[in-house]
């Protein structure tokens, strides 16, 4: 049986199912549990039914979706598309590492060598959360101080990388201790900083 007509037997219900910033996101959801025809195959081969799912409708003015999640039976519709939505945000932030952050720029051959790439890109990512953050705190306190002023400058990806550099090397001007022996050295004027 398809999955227009199983959702088309069902009573549809308006959930939201994210409190956005310009209001709440709505969409018109039914769900039903089903049996998809993934199990062993049999004669002819067709497949037997398989484990129970969900069959989760979503209705907007762009049209109909189907989705299916394997969550458990005594799920809420609201929790179902919650969960089916959260997808979208995943998406979003894998976009936005690959164009904002550089993680799609990577041309180099070696494993070690992308997982370097991947950590810079999220260290980055939380570095510049950190100071939205810290920009949306500061703002928050200051409501009433200047109606004029606008957004707080967001900074280069360079200066981004610099002050990441800088975190990260900042132990090396520090005296360093031996693991062996404890006895406390300076490090090699030669070790420089890269930039």
């Amino acid at each position: 049986m398809e999955a227009e007509k199983v959702l088309a037997g069902l009573s549809w219900r308006r959930i939201i199912w994210w409190q956005g910033t310009k209001g709440a996101l709505t969409a018109k959801s039914a769900s039903a549990r089903v049996r998809v025809g993934d199990g062993a195959v049999w004669a002819n081969n067709r497949h037997l039914p398989g484990d129970e799912v969900w069959l989760v409708g979503e209705w907007r003015t762009s049209g109909e979706q189907e989705y299916l999640s394997n969550l458990n039976s005594g799920t809420l519709l609201r929790a179902l598309a919650a969960t089916i939505k959260a997808r979208w945000i995943c998406e979003q932030a894998h976009q936005q590492f690959k164009q904002e952050l550089g993680l799609g720029h990577f041309e180099g051959r070696s494993w070690i060598g992308l997982h370097r790439h991947a950590l810079m890109a999220c260290i980055a990512c939380a570095y510049l959360q950190h100071l939205r953050l810290a920009g949306h705190r500061r703002k928050s306190r200051e409501k009433n101080a200047d109606p004029n002023a606008g957004p707080a400058p967001s900074p280069s990806l360079l200066a981004v990388r610099r002050a990441i550099l800088d975190g990260l090397f900042a132990h090396l001007a520090a005296p360093i201790r031996c693991p062996h022996c404890r006895r406390r050295f300076l490090p090699s004027p030669s070790l420089k900083v890269p930039k």
